[in-house]
């Protein structure tokens, strides 16, 4: 009988946690998108936003 139970226990068990290493790939997609993007918007952005820099600074 213990038997039984246990075998019910970890089917149960299967289907309410998920996969773990499953989140950590996605966790870890997610996160070089995110580091594309910056690095993207800084490539794109990077002189204006130096530029706005050195004139707050000579203002200042």
């Amino acid at each position: 009988m213990s038997w039984t139970l246990w075998r019910m226990w970890e089917t149960a068990k299967a289907r309410v946690l998920p996969e773990e290493g499953q989140d950590l790939a996605e966790y870890g997609l997610i996160i070089t998108l995110v580091a594309i993007v910056a690095i993207g918007a800084l490539a794109v952005l990077g002189r204006d936003i130096a530029n706005r820099l050195r004139q707050l600074a000579g203002v200042l």
